[in-house]
């Protein structure tokens, strides 16, 4: 295991006024989103997630996405952006809500937040329970038993759980502390190295 492998930083992002603003003011925020993943209902998953939103009184940014989310007005608890890097957004907020993609996953994890997984298929349930075992988020909800009230639960025990919340920081920080790329090539070269010395031996033994 080598650690993430995260790409060179992109050029800096600027982000809209309006979620700058949000940000700034006080109380705490979470994001919502389910990246690639679509819906059947945008419109239902949406009000699902806004009751849960305000049972818990949170703010929340919402993603949009692939479709997963129907966007909304803007409120003053809640904020709907299309697209956002995660890797600006996740250091910035409370705690995220997403569908446990492997690369989603990574950056929660690297930003040191709690995570409340949803996931929906494929590989998603692995990780989802990865996230719940360091302790770095609650319980995963599937998305086929995703309710208002459990994700309102499940938004209150990440933004109010002390254990948690270090948890998350501390492998946040420890995987910011990794270069998995780094560490992939010296396993690489070290591979190398002992194939082209047993190369060279056995061309020895056949001279």
């Amino acid at each position: 295991m080598t650690g993430y492998w995260w790409l060179p930083a992109a050029p800096p992002w600027r982000p809209p006024p309006a979620l700058e603003a949000f940000l700034a003011r006080g109380g705490p925020v979470v994001s919502i989103g389910f990246g690639s993943m679509t819906s059947d209902d945008a419109e239902a998953l949406t009000a699902l997630v806004l009751g849960a939103v305000r049972s818990a009184r949170v703010r929340a940014v919402l993603v949009a996405g692939w479709g997963g989310l129907k966007s909304l007005p803007e409120a003053d608890d809640v904020l709907c952006v299309d697209a956002v890097p995660y890797d600006w957004l996740f250091p910035r907020i409370g705690a995220t809500v997403h569908h446990g993609g492997a690369g989603t996953t990574g950056l929660g994890l690297r930003a040191g937040v709690p995570a409340i997984v949803v996931p929906f298929t494929m590989d998603q349930p692995f990780w989802a329970s990865r996230v719940a075992a360091l302790g770095a988020g609650p319980p995963p909800i599937p998305r086929a038993g995703l309710t208002q009230e459990r994700l309102a639960r499940a938004l209150q025990r990440a933004l109010g759980d002390r254990a948690m919340r270090e948890r998350a920081a501390a492998l946040g920080e420890q995987i910011r502390s990794e270069d998995g790329v780094a560490n992939a090539v010296a396993h690489y070269e070290s591979i190398a190295d002992r194939l082209d010395t047993a190369g060279s031996r056995h061309g020895q033994h056949q001279a």
